[in-house]
């Protein structure tokens, strides 16, 4: 079974409520939608989430490179070699979430035709996980409203808070109102995305030491070298490599070298094949993962809670799958539903990423 052709369709969709963080802020969703077609008819899908602020792609350079480079490239490879399609992916640098995108794509078409789901084909672990909310730049008293309506709503009692601003103090106060009005037993981490230096990260830890916090995704720039080794080593809680760690080699060398003891696991950026390879490798140092969110689509979304419920250790810790629900709509052709604060695995062969055609042909921009 070959590839035949593959498809990149640019598409937007609004969002009900535009999230803000350090690094930038999202009003819309400019994503783009790959599908890869086999001679046989069998075809595969995935979402790809542009994110300049964080990989450089944008929605016409994905487009691009997976017309121009990835589809000539790859046409006419059994969609079973997959370290062959990871060779050929390789050959062009950086495009993380393109190259993510194919390979979720073609362990579409392997779980459809062996007529099994893939999170089996991955593992099989559980047939759920449990979700973790993304809480944007906001008040800190409509920050816990938020938070308290979603646990109201769907049993969410886990929550990352989006930090990284200046005065300190904005961000610190969001976290106690947050602990004091969640009480203790909710769970409650900081991501910051480059938005400090070391130095006023370990501030923030200081005058946050007595909250209960779970870890610090991201605090500073990981090229503040230095600082960042010297931050981890002295940090009362965990600190989590996401975009300094978009790559197994990256994972590899944030975990050995010290700028980080935590990783979050992407499936946007990295497909399934390479999120394994990551997974695997921080399972055998002893390192712990978390499934995190490219502010994902629903179509994204599932491609994770299918990834993260495959391994144990990715099951472990709540995952982040629940910012969907800030979008006006989806093109996923079976949503989703969070109930008891978990999200199922969907039922049926394939990676569960079957789009609402009616719905493509509505948002695409093309």
């Amino acid at each position: 079974m070959k590839i035949a052709a593959i498809e990149a369709i640019p598409y937007s969709i609004p969002y009900r409520h535009p999230l803000h963080f350090a690094s930038g802020s999202v009003h819309e969703a400019d994503h783009v939608l790959v599908r890869v077609h086999t001679g046989d008819g069998v075809v595969g899908t995935a979402d790809t989430p542009p994110r300049p602020y964080t990989y450089g792609e944008t929605q016409k350079s994905i487009v691009a490179v997976i017309q121009d480079i990835f589809a000539p490239q790859l046409v006419g490879t059994e969609v079973f070699d997959r370290e062959k399609i990871q060779a050929v992916l390789a050959r062009t640098i950086h495009n993380q979430t393109a190259k993510g995108a194919v390979d979720i794509a073609v362990w579409d078409i392997i779980g459809k035709t062996l007529g099994q789901p893939v999170t089996k084909l991955l593992g099989g672990y559980t047939d759920s996980l449990r979700v973790s909310h993304m809480l944007g730049f906001k008040p800190a008293q409509d920050l816990l409203a938020l938070a308290l309506e979603f646990r109201e709503s769907y049993g969410i009692n886990t929550f990352k808070l989006k930090t990284g601003r200046r005065p300190l103090n904005l961000d610190i106060e969001a976290a106690t109102v947050l602990r004091e009005g969640l009480g203790e037993d909710a769970e409650i981490y900081m991501d910051a995305n480059r938005g400090w230096t070391a130095n006023e990260a370990a501030e923030v830890l200081r005058r946050t030491s007595g909250l209960g916090l779970q870890f610090l995704e991201e605090p500073d720039d990981a090229r503040e070298v230095l600082g960042r080794r010297r931050l981890v080593a002295n940090s009362p809680i965990p600190i989590a490599a996401d975009e300094s760690a978009a790559n197994l080699g990256e994972a590899a060398r944030e975990i050995l070298t010290g700028g980080a003891n935590l990783l979050s696991v992407k499936t946007a950026r990295s497909g399934f094949t390479e999120a394994a390879k990551i997974v695997g490798m921080a399972e055998g140092m002893g390192i712990d993962v978390y499934i995190g969110n490219q502010i994902d689509t629903q179509v994204g979304t599932v491609a994770s809670v299918v990834f993260g419920a495959a391994f144990a250790h990715s099951a472990k810790r709540a995952a982040e799958l629940s910012n969907y629900l800030d979008m006006t709509d989806d093109l996923l052709a079976q949503p989703l539903a969070i109930t008891g604060g978990r999200i199922h695995v969907p039922e049926g062969p394939g990676a569960g990423t079957d789009v609402d055609e009616a719905k493509l042909d509505h948002y695409r921009t093309d």
